[in-house]
């Protein structure tokens, strides 16, 4: 008698995420009382982007100290919102604004979702998936490498991010439903997204201010940087490919085939016969029009999360309506609301995520380089990794840094007006171009989202997909390692060939 192919894989149990970030924590908090903390003095730098002027507040390289008295380590629990063990999970829910993580985030995750929530009610998705199954047979895995790559560009010309996680909403149950994993959903959206934000000539949330910071101009060496996103971006169709086709040969291969039975439930529990309706195209329409409007607006007036979350909810509204005038899936104006809070309680569990991972920086003391913190230390002290060290050599370990430390500043404008203030000089000390020091700060910064549980926008698109961290993990470090392989080879080459 053969095997039940549902029984599930016999090994070590993979920690909740909520349990790794926990441990996480713990281990920040220790370092408290190891670990001195510093501070840098800033200054604003401005430079010209687009023709506008842009200012930067960055820290001065030579300014590092470490604070007197500081030294008392993380109590277990802090009155008054303060920063105590304890705390972790509210101040970090709480912590910065909504131009950012974590608030901004956590309510841009839960919108997103509400509006999808809304969409999906009007079965326009399901519809539009059942049709494209049944026009594509034969001719599937053309999607793969077709939404790789725009997603890829996506993220070079415009710095796609947090958008993935709509996306991810829209193809999961697609590439589901044609025999292929919730991972391939993620790869094809999320992923895609950050190799084409690490080997960007233009994003305006990551290289543009890295240069302008570092001093460099603005959107220099893009032909250097073309054929480079064009290579990760082969790479990572090649891959996707290659993986998407093997689990479509046997799905019981998947490490979310458990997971992702919810999907195909969903579609087993449905009329799977096509009944794609005038009221659904428009609804496909509707979406299609908000994404033009979103790139329109992130490319000509710089909108990021309050603007995008607000055109994301006006999306899903204009789709109920729809949906209640065309009776789709027998909508009523009720429909819209209960909808919209579904939707959003099905992302609630990736919000605290991203909450919660913000604790750890809280804890280390926050991201201001001139409020004293652990993470300040961390920085200095890796600034001296350089000191008589080969300049390809100190290429690479500027890249193996920003890789690091972009566990703790998963922002690529953050980590660009943190960093690049002491990686610009400490280039130029150790005989390393500025230009490759921002090519390896855009490396170390876009390649780790794609594995750090503290990115926001991967935990949304994870909660989308319904997958756990650990789950994730364990598919993607092989592909990572890749990833950071060929970056190396990219940076030390740059610095040999004097990258400018």
């Amino acid at each position: 008698m053969e095997k039940d192919q549902r029984e599930p894989k016999k090994g070590i149990t993979v920690p909740h995420t909520y349990v790794i970030i926990f441990f996480v924590v713990v281990l920040a908090a220790v370092l408290t009382y190891v670990v001195p903390a510093g501070v840098f003095e800033t200054k604003e730098v401005t430079y010209e982007k687009g023709g506008e002027t842009q200012t930067e507040t960055v820290l001065v390289p030579d300014s590092f100290s470490y604070v007197e008295g500081e030294q008392e380590g993380t109590s277990l629990f802090e009155p008054g919102g303060g920063a105590g063990f304890l705390n972790y999970v509210f101040e970090g829910l709480v912590s910065g604004s909504k131009w950012g993580s974590a608030v901004g985030v956590i309510a841009f995750i839960i919108i997103v979702g509400g509006a999808f929530g809304i969409i999906i009610r009007t079965r326009a998705i399901e519809e539009g998936i059942l049709s494209v199954i049944d026009k594509t047979k034969g001719k599937e895995g053309l999607i793969i490498p077709i939404l790789f790559f725009l997603f890829s560009l996506g993220g070079a010309v415009f710095g796609m991010g947090e958008e993935a996680i709509a996306f991810a909403m829209i193809l999961v149950p697609l590439v589901v439903a044609l025999g292929y994993d919730a991972i391939t959903g993620v790869m094809i959206t999320y992923v895609a997204t950050q190799i084409g934000f690490a080997t960007s000539w233009m994003n305006p949330f990551g290289v543009a201010i890295a240069q302008g910071v570092a001093g460099v101009p603005v959107f220099s060496g893009a032909p250097f940087r073309i054929a480079m996103w064009a290579f990760f971006t082969l790479l990572g169709i090649a891959y996707t490919w290659w993986y998407a086709n093997k689990i479509r040969k046997q799905p019981t291969r998947s490490l979310s085939y458990q997971s992702d039975e919810y999907f195909r439930e969903d579609f087993k529990s449905k009329d799977l016969d096509v009944h794609f309706k005038t009221g659904h195209i428009l609804v496909l329409l509707t979406v299609l029009a908000g994404i033009a409007w979103i790139i329109w607006g992130v490319v000509e007036h710089a909108y990021y999360i309050p603007e995008i979350a607000s055109q994301f909810f006006t999306m899903g509204l204009v789709a109920g309506i729809i949906g209640v005038i065309f009776k789709l899936n027998n909508m009523r104006v009720n429909d819209i609301a209960d909808a919209f809070a579904s939707g959003a309680k099905d992302l609630l569990p990736a919000a605290l995520v991203v909450g919660m991972a913000q604790g750890i920086v809280i804890i280390l003391g926050g991201d201001n380089p001139a409020e004293p913190s652990i993470l300040n230390t961390v920085l200095y002290g890796a600034g001296q990794l350089f000191d008589g060290v080969a300049p390809a050599i100190s290429a690479w370990f500027m890249y193996v840094f920003q890789t690091v430390f972009n566990f703790f500043v998963v922002s690529g404008s953050g980590q660009a007006a943190l960093t690049m203030p002491l990686m610009a000089p400490l280039a130029e000390l150790a005989g390393v171009t500025k230009q490759v020091a921002v090519l390896a700060f855009q490396l170390g910064d876009g390649f780790a989202n794609i594995i750090v549980p503290t990115s926001a926008a991967l935990m949304g698109s994870l909660g989308a997909a319904r997958l756990e961290w650990g789950t994730w993990f364990k598919f993607v470090i092989k592909f990572f390692v890749v990833l950071f392989i060929g970056g190396s080879l990219f940076v030390i080459g740059a610095s040999l060939l004097n990258f400018v």
